[in-house]
């Protein structure tokens, strides 16, 4: 997504010199957010950007595993050869983390590519008994689709909640019934001692069938083959970029899911590994390469939605550092939303069935305008309407 948009940003800025864009996987570039949904479930071939390469100049080298940088020559390092640069965008995205123990084990999946999905498929085909290891975003969406299949799910998680380091057990309890309710198991504080195939060894002893087990537990930035490149690296192995998204070699910048940036919003460096991310942040780095100098900081307010279990969820902002949590409406019904202030300013919304709360919210993040907390909490009160 960040690659191609990079692309498509430049052409669209008027940039005319030549445009490549490489890509490990042999496939035409492709939308991720599809691969847990109707491709998964079979209702689409594939999720293919609508993309005219040809007519744009855009030289795509699919199937080209990039292994090395070498700043000095302005050269990238490929399997088929070296490829020089003027200017580069690193875009490689995430891995998803495997379960130690679990690698080669038959019947043992995650859900990242379209080549995962295909391998899924399958097993959805034929309503598996599936073992989900993750109730973050990933496993509630695998978890979904399995379930619209006519599998039996059961869904474990180390963590004593879902959501485990994205949302607060306060507002994250509410969707762990979810699960029960769309007919899945959901077994929380648990450890996976082991898997083996057909089943998954919890540490307390309990054995769980599992016909295939999907990894979803986090990813972490594709770099590790920028060592020894002179690419800063920050600790969770994300590309450090500026906040012009220029990473610490000059002509060289990154964007998507690889890299983290300042955010003079949040006073904070943010990785965000979300679609919206990967549209944003390209127009800006095309922006600044056609000027030749910072011209578009990059902090924008961080968007993500999943569907799961029947209800569209999503959230705007970053809700660390808030001060004060405001509920509008009942989580036992369909639709509700939560909203983080700091200092009276809202700094976060998450909605759930209730979109004009999201893309109201989204708006007021913008201003940093302070909100009356009385009006904010009444779900009657549009929310744009509860300005203090």
């Amino acid at each position: 997504m960040a690659g191609v948009q990079t692309a498509v940003a430049l052409r669209e800025q008027g940039f005319e010199g030549p445009v490549t864009l490489l890509g490990a996987e042999p496939h035409q570039p492709y939308d991720r957010p599809p691969l847990s949904k109707a491709v998964l479930l079979g209702k689409a071939e594939d999720s293919a950007f609508d993309v005219d390469f040809d007519a744009l100049g855009i030289g795509l080298r699919l199937g080209t595993d990039v292994t090395g940088l070498r700043p000095a020559d302005r050269v990238l390092d490929t399997a088929a050869g070296p490829v020089p640069y003027e200017v580069l965008v690193l875009a490689t995205g995430a891995q998803p983390l495997t379960l130690p123990g679990a690698e080669g084990v038959p019947g043992v999946h995650l859900l990242r590519t379209l080549d995962d999905a295909a391998r899924l498929r399958p097993v959805l085909a034929a309503a598996a008994r599936v073992v989900v290891v993750g109730a973050g975003w990933i496993g509630a969406e695998f978890a979904t689709a399995a379930r619209e299949a006519g599998c039996a799910v059961t869904v474990v998680e180390a963590a004593g909640q879902v959501l485990a380091g994205a949302m607060p057990a306060e507002v994250a309890d509410a969707m762990a019934g979810w699960y029960g309710a769309a007919g899945a198991e959901l077994v929380t504080g648990a450890r996976v001692a082991a898997v083996e195939e057909g089943r998954v060894l919890l540490a307390d002893g309990r054995a769980l069938p599992a016909d295939a087990v999907v990894v979803g537990i986090g990813a972490r930035p594709a770099t590790d083959w920028l060592a020894g490149s002179g690419v800063q690296l920050g600790p969770d192995g994300s590309v450090t970029a500026d906040a012009w998204l220029r990473t610490s070699l000059p002509g060289v910048y990154a964007v998507g899911d690889c890299a983290s940036f300042p955010s003079a919003r949040y006073g904070a460096r943010l990785l965000v590994h979300h679609w919206d991310n990967a549209l944003q942040g390209p127009r800006a780095v095309a922006a600044n390469i056609l000027a030749g100098e910072p011209a578009a900081a990059y902090d924008p307010v961080p968007y993500f939605w999943s569907e799961q279990f029947g209800r569209f969820v999503q959230y705007a902002g970053h809700h660390a550092g808030a001060d004060t949590l405001i509920r509008r409406g009942d989580p036992a019904q369909d639709a509700w939303s939560v909203c983080w202030l700091k200092d009276g300013a809202l700094v976060a919304v998450l909605a759930v069935g209730r979109p004009r709360d999201l893309a109201q919210g989204r708006r007021l993040i913008e201003t940093a305008r302070p909100l009356d907390p009385a009006r904010a909490a009444d779900p009657a009160v549009p929310l744009k309407s509860a300005l203090a």
